[in-house]
Formats: C-alpha cells, sequence, structure tokens
C-alpha cells in the first residue's frame, strides 16, 4: 500500500510489486489489529466501519433496556459500545470534523439509550451528567495520559523515545524548563503532524500545562 497525500498518489503507476518472485497487488487499504488504515491515513473506512459495529451493538441493547437499571444499561454500553470507541482512538487525532461528527453521533446515541433521552433534548448535559468526554477530548485525553506516563517512564520504549523535553533537547535554559515542557518538532506535513511525537506534544503545551499552571497557583 503507497502512503501519500492524494497528489503523491496521482503520480504513481505502479500497482503491483514483485517480493521474492512473488508479484503482490498494490491495496487501497488494510486492517492491522482492527483498524482499517487507507492510502492517506484519513481514515474514514475504519470510522465508516466503526459507526456500523457500535450502530448495531445499540440496536441489540435497545429492546432490552427497559427491563434493566441506568447503571446495568451504562455497565452494557460501556462494555459493548464506548470500548470500541476507544480502542486506538489516538490513532484518530487529526481526522476531518464531518468524520468526528460520525462517532459523536455514535456517542450521542449511546447517552441516549443510557439515560432516556429524547432525540430533540439538547445531549451536552446529557454527556455532563454521564461525565463522558466528547469523542474528541477523549482522544485528546488518552495522548496527553500516554505523555504523562511518558515522564514516568511507563509507556513501551517506541513512544517514550519519541517524546523529548525541552531541558533534554540542548537548548538553553529556558522558563519552561521547570514545567515538563516537550519540544515540539517542526513539521511542514499533515501526517508528521499527526503522529504521537508531535500531536501528544502540542496537546500537552496547549491543554495540559495551563491546567496544571492554575492548580498550582
Amino acid at each position: 500500500m503507497w502512503l501519500g497525500s492524494r497528489q503523491q498518489l496521482d503520480k504513481l503507476s505502479v500497482q503491483q510489486v514483485t517480493v521474492v518472485s512473488s508479484p503482490v497487488t498494490v491495496s487501497s487499504h488494510t486492517r492491522d489489529l482492527g483498524v482499517i488504515i487507507d492510502t492517506q491515513l484519513s481514515l474514514p473506512g475504519h470510522a465508516n466501519a466503526l459507526c456500523r459495529s457500535c450502530y448495531h451493538q445499540l440496536r441489540q441493547l435497545r429492546p432490552v433496556t427497559r427491563s434493566l437499571s441506568e447503571n446495568v444499561v451504562r455497565t452494557l454500553v460501556q462494555a459493548f459500545v464506548s470500548c470500541r470507541l476507544d480502542y486506538c482512538n489516538s490513532l484518530l487525532f487529526g481526522m476531518t470534523d464531518d468524520l468526528f461528527q460520525w462517532l459523536q453521533g455514535v456517542q450521542n446515541a449511546a447517552a441516549r439509550l443510557v439515560t432516556s433521552t429524547g432525540r430533540r433534548e439538547h445531549i451536552t448535559p446529557v454527556l455532563r451528567q454521564l461525565h463522558w468526554l466528547p469523542v474528541r477530548q477523549r482522544i485528546e485525553f488518552k495522548l496527553a495520559l500516554l505523555i504523562h506516563k511518558s515522564l514516568l517512564g511507563q509507556p513501551p520504549p517506541y513512544l517514550a523515545d519519541d517524546c523529548q523535553l525541552i531541558t533534554d533537547s540542548g537548548r538553553r535554559t529556558l522558563r519552561s524548563s521547570d514545567t515538563a515542557t516537550f519540544l515540539v518538532p517542526h513539521t511542514y506535513s499533515t501526517f508528521r503532524d499527526r503522529s504521537f511525537a508531535v500531536a501528544g506534544a502540542r496537546i500537552w503545551k496547549s491543554s495540559v500545562l495551563p491546567l496544571l499552571s492554575r492548580l498550582v497557583h
């Protein structure tokens, strides 16, 4: 599978690659650990499959919700729907707003099922009542959590090695040196912007550090 922008892919005409005398056909998408990856890493196929799977689970749960308490329904939704939205969700960082709206629609439907809320009622108070972060914020929280674990030396080395503190970069000492500020690499590609080293450092700098500073002061 070739990876690149649409303009780059339009320049390629190779449809087969020979590996040990065997022709391998170039594919437009593939599945890796349950995630459907496409040539531009835009993940519409994965978002579509994820929505179908979650809505199927919600349809299966809907007939039995009247016989169960809200806590039981919430547990079932967490086990069969929310866990699917959270699985490998850090890979979804940088998706288009339309795809995020698809996934947010799934979470909204799940919240309405748990609380028996009508379709015309505003969903934000319902999500707050359930203490559920919206889908986009859940993804950012996952990345921030992985960055925090890198400070503690807990994540796998292939993630921790991509995280570099400003104090370890050889730069001159700044006021931010005492606040565990990560170095944000300069990039000129949307692919690179979505990488863990860049996205995680930016979220940590723009969201987590201001919150920590308010808690301290």
